[in-house]
């Protein structure tokens, strides 16, 4: 996504605010009276000159001195009319903004949601966010009030300039050849606004990317007492977005400039050159003044479309970023014709001669022709050092990732040709690293089954040994827990992580060193509760505590993307290999535990 963003910008145009048409075309009624209350402003505005000339030409004279209260109480008249269109117009053109944005903000979200693990590989989640919050705030002001004031001042324009026509043609040449003068400009700039206001985006969202990366890991910043490398670190992210907003700026005031300057320069033609003529008797003041406050409408709503252009440019830019969010297919997705998981399910899986790279590092491959066979209800533990692939083939069995050759079958089915919704529903894990969300405790553990009972909730916790410090709890289980679980232990996110998947119910259980964050006595508790969760389930274990090893039924050693010792505790102990020397490594007692349990 980033990386074709340089190309885009060269060929940049208003195309992406296409892609708005549906979201703005689905609110018909706020469309129609937005458009109804904008031309019924714009015609109030411009009747004013023609109530200005006659006053000037009839209302000054003795003999037509009642004119002047009759065109006086005319104009309160559309004053009144004015600020009702006024009003009714900002309130329809607003909604209509705050309405599309919330439609696609819930879009993108719910497609970001979606996209599959490798898009999450590349790039960065605080960039993505900083999509949804800035760029569609950009898009909100375009599509409510700077759209409404572009319509308004195009509607202003052409109207004053056919009113300027029909009041003197003469005149009106003078102004119609400056036009293209002032208009070829404009959209010449637009282009160097719009490519500008890309590059501020861009930057700003990455700036706000590590800021969001920073702030999630405030304690370990503060930890290493690296505040001020931090703060340097986004100083110069800040500084260099601020640049490439202050170059947007320069645009924009350039371009405003030159309109300006340019639609106002006409008008003082347009007024010396009319002097000339009510001088002569030829033309009215009167008429001099009509014509002139339809070219002072007419400079007004080209100098404020040259402002309105350089938002309009700046949303095109917005428009294209959460374009390219929209546009990413996700890698991983249902086939046209999913193929249905048995029911009921069974539990087996089968890893058939898998070959796999990470899609961002496809030079280096993590698994190598892997064959594993787990029965319906057998306990594998999958044991090795780091980076042999033991969390790669969760990642598979999960499908976030499709191998770069051979299968993965769940009950039989080639899980790439299922549904990955199926697939996974029938999949509950526990992995190392929690995530807790902010919320309270209930809302966390109900997040493994939506819709679970009140009942089941506090089962499931109970199961799972985290009842009795939910128990102690200022609000029980409608404790808040803060973003991330910040206010629980590492051991009780990983017991609320536990109670998940218990509310779950798969018939696949996934354990990724689901007890490495507890204490001893804890430990003892979680290692009951998952044993009987284990019951009549397949369960793959990635663990190096000796307890959960010893009650596998089955240990797979893993070295290098390949299975190289396959046993039993004690096979494996008296094998005295790979799987023996990690466990020396990893346990304080040495190989006497192992010794003592083998036996």
């Amino acid at each position: 996504m980033a990386e074709t963003a340089p190309s885009v910008n060269k060929r940049r145009s208003l195309r992406p605010l296409a892609r708005l048409l549906p979201y703005v075309l689905a609110y018909r009624g706020l469309v129609a009276g937005a458009l109804i209350f904008l031309v019924l402003a714009a015609s109030m505005t411009l009747t004013l000159p023609l109530a200005v000339r006659r006053m000037i030409d009839h209302g000054f004279s003795e003999s037509d001195a009642g004119f002047i209260e009759t065109y006086f109480i005319m104009l309160l008249v559309i004053a009144v009319l004015l600020a009702l269109a006024s009003a009714f117009r900002y309130y329809f053109v607003i909604t209509l903004g705050e309405r599309v944005v919330s439609d696609l903000r819930r879009d993108v979200f719910s497609h970001v949601t979606r996209l599959s693990a490798g898009f999450y590989d590349v790039n960065q989640s605080g960039e993505i966010v900083s999509r949804l919050t800035a760029d569609t705030t950009q898009i909100k002001s375009t599509v409510g009030a700077t759209a409404s004031l572009a319509l308004r001042n195009m509607i202003l324009c052409i109207g004053a300039i056919g009113m300027m026509i029909v009041t003197s043609p003469g005149l009106s040449s003078l102004v119609l050849a400056a036009i293209p003068l002032i208009v070829f400009p404009i959209v010449a700039f637009g282009r160097a606004v719009r490519r500008r206001s890309r590059a501020a985006q861009d930057t700003l969202a990455n700036a706000m990317a590590y800021a969001s990366e920073t702030i999630g890991a405030t304690r370990t910043v503060q930890s290493y007492n690296n505040e001020p490398t931090a703060n340097g670190l986004f100083s110069h992210a800040i500084e260099t977005a601020f640049t490439a907003a202050r170059d947007a700026v320069r645009a924009r005031a350039v371009l405003t400039g030159f309109a300006i300057c340019m639609a106002f320069g006409s008008v003082v033609a347009v007024l010396w050159f009319g002097a000339q003529r009510v001088l002569d008797g030829t033309m009215s003041p009167g008429t001099l003044s009509q014509f002139l406050l339809y070219s002072l409408f007419a400079a007004g709503a080209l100098a404020a479309l040259s402002e309105v252009w350089s938002e309009i440019s700046q949303a095109a830019g917005a428009a294209e970023r959460l374009s390219e969010l929209l546009d990413e297919v996700p890698e991983i997705r249902a086939p046209a014709n999913p193929i249905a998981m048995p029911v009921p399910p069974v539990g087996a899986i089968e890893f058939d001669h898998i070959a796999f790279a990470y899609p961002a590092r496809d030079d280096m491959p993590v698994l190598d022709d892997f064959d594993l066979q787990v029965k319906p209800g057998e306990s594998v533990a999958v044991v090795g050092p780091s980076g042999a692939g033991k969390s790669t083939l969760f990642a598979l069995l999960l499908r976030f990732y499709d191998p770069v050759s051979g299968t993965v079958r769940i009950d039989g089915v080639d899980i790439a040709k299922a549904d990955p919704a199926e697939v996974r529903a029938r999949i509950a894990i526990v992995p190392q690293d929690v995530t807790i969300f902010q919320g309270t405790v209930r809302d966390n553990i109900a997040f493994g089954r939506p819709g679970a009972s009140e009942g089941d909730i506090p089962a499931a916790a109970k199961a799972a040994h985290a009842d009795i410090f939910v128990a102690a709890l200022p609000d029980g289980y409608d404790t808040m827990v803060g973003e991330r679980g910040i206010t629980l232990s590492g051991g009780q996110r990983q017991r609320i992580a536990i109670a998940r998947a218990i509310l779950k119910d798969a018939p696949i259980l996934i354990l990724d060193e689901a007890t490495s964050a507890l204490d001893a006595e804890s430990e003892q508790l979680v290692q009951q509760a998952l044993e009987r969760l284990m019951k009549g389930r397949t369960t793959l274990v990635i663990a190096h505590r000796l307890a959960t090893v010893l009650k596998a039924d089955r240990i797979v050693v893993m070295d290098r993307g390949r299975i190289v010792e396959e046993g039993t505790h004690r096979t494996l102990v008296e094998r005295n290999g790979v799987y023996a020397r990690l466990a020396r490594l990893q346990f304080d007692h040495g190989q006497t535990e192992f010794i003592q349990a083998a036996k």
